[in-house]
């Protein structure tokens, strides 16, 4: 395993990490989850990811109690959470948001389904229209002086608003975001290098991205369409299949198309591949894998060597394919 700072802190990530979105408290049962932690944690994963509303906190739940089944130690692993979207269907006002009050509640309520004491790593999900920015930082700087929380950061916010946070933050001498967790794949690349580059240079922002395999899209598993049982072809993930094939279904299937036989022609997984070109920002320090299975997430492991034998002579290859 290789580590990487977050941004300018101290802390050191694995470059590659493990989350629990859209599978464990619903696809994968305990057993597994726990299968899948161990084979992470036993090749040198050192980040867990979470968050509130995954499978409405019973993916924190849990990883909490695999993790505790496990024994880890608590100062050899970092977990986190996320709070924006609450952990109950149609939330109330105040079960929801950005607000001093749903954060608070929130990292408690987090804290007890993982089984900690503290979270390393707390992120606001996503922007809250309805919540002052400066009340927000507060918030979390609060949570920061507690002991709760130790480096708090965002999710997909235009970088704007992260601008306005970090203004927020000097302005009141709380503690700004150290961290981002944007989307970022072959497919989807824009607001990570171009949008959120200059954050990074100018507040030593980290970046721990999210999707790297396109929600699968760029395994190949959709060159010949989206079936019916699979992720995509979910009714419940239908807003998920807009946001992965966009406007133009038929041009980002191509380009998987593409991909896939690129990789066949080098001779790796196309997985792998995916996950070793994210690998190759250095504003990354963190790639999240979403596995089901620990054959899945061996392969997916894979990137790491991967990555390390590809000439720029490949990585140019990839780039013309995905043009």
């Amino acid at each position: 395993m290789q580590y990487r700072r977050l941004g300018s802190s101290g802390l050191q990530l694995s470059a590659l990490s493990f989350g629990a979105w859209a599978t464990f408290g619903g696809r994968v049962a305990r057993g597994e989850a726990r299968n899948l932690v161990a084979a992470a944690w036993d090749r040198g994963v050192n980040f867990f990811d979470n968050a509130e509303t995954y499978a409405n906190g019973a993916a924190e739940r849990v990883m909490g109690d695999v993790i505790a089944d496990l024994r880890l130690p608590r100062d050899g692993f970092v977990v986190s959470s996320k709070v924006f979207f609450g952990a109950v269907d149609d939330p109330r006002p105040t079960q929801k948001g950005l607000s001093r009050k749903h954060v608070h509640d929130a990292c408690h309520a987090a804290l007890k389904r993982l089984r900690v004491d503290y979270l390393d790593l707390y992120y606001c999900h996503r922007p809250d229209p309805d919540a002052p920015v400066a009340e927000t930082v507060a918030a979390m700087d609060a949570l920061v002086r507690q002991g709760k929380v130790l480096y708090w950061g965002t999710s997909e916010w235009p970088a704007e608003r992260i601008r306005e946070a970090h203004a927020a933050a000097r302005a009141g001498g709380f503690q700004a975001p150290t961290m981002e967790q944007p989307q970022y794949n072959l497919l989807h690349r824009e607001r990570v290098e171009v949008e959120y580059a200059s954050l990074c240079d100018d507040f030593g922002m980290g970046t721990t991205t999210w999707s790297p395999l396109a929600s699968g899209l760029l395994t190949g598993k959709y060159n010949d369409g989206v079936p019916a049982d699979s992720r995509l072809g979910s009714d419940a993930y239908a807003w998920l299949q807009r946001d992965v094939l966009g406007d133009d279904a038929s041009r980002r299937l191509s380009r998987a198309r593409a991909f896939t036989a690129l990789a066949a022609g080098l001779g790796v997984a196309p997985a792998a591949l995916a996950i070793a070109w994210c690998l190759r920002n250095p504003r990354v320090s963190s790639v999240i894998l979403g596995a089901s299975q620990v054959a899945q997430l061996l392969q997916n492991l894979e990137a790491l060597d991967v990555a390390a034998r590809m000439g720029e002579a490949d990585w140019a290859r990839v780039d013309a394919a995905m043009a």
